[in-house]
């Protein structure tokens, strides 16, 4: 039974928490959180492709790779 109250005060307090951050920060627009969101989608997309050229050894699929990371580059630049 010390678990569920246990469980339940700690879900209470990280919603207490998350309501104070709410207050603290002004509302973001929705074309903020769409430009965030594609943001967000790019580091992705270049953290797999990062992680690809890694382990990649034939010398074509590593200048794709190579290629496809500065479009994404390019891509982020604009967003800042």
């Amino acid at each position: 039974m010390a678990r569920g109250w246990e469980s339940k005060s700690v879900e209470q307090q990280q919603e207490e928490r998350a309501e104070e951050r709410q207050g603290k920060r002004p509302p973001i627009s929705p074309e903020q959180q769409e430009r965030n969101r594609k943001r967000e989608g790019l580091l992705l997309s270049r953290e797999r492709l990062t992680q690809q050229l890694h382990a990649a050894t034939a010398p074509r699929h590593r200048l794709m790779l190579e290629q496809s990371i500065a479009e994404l580059d390019k891509q982020l630049s604009y967003l800042q």
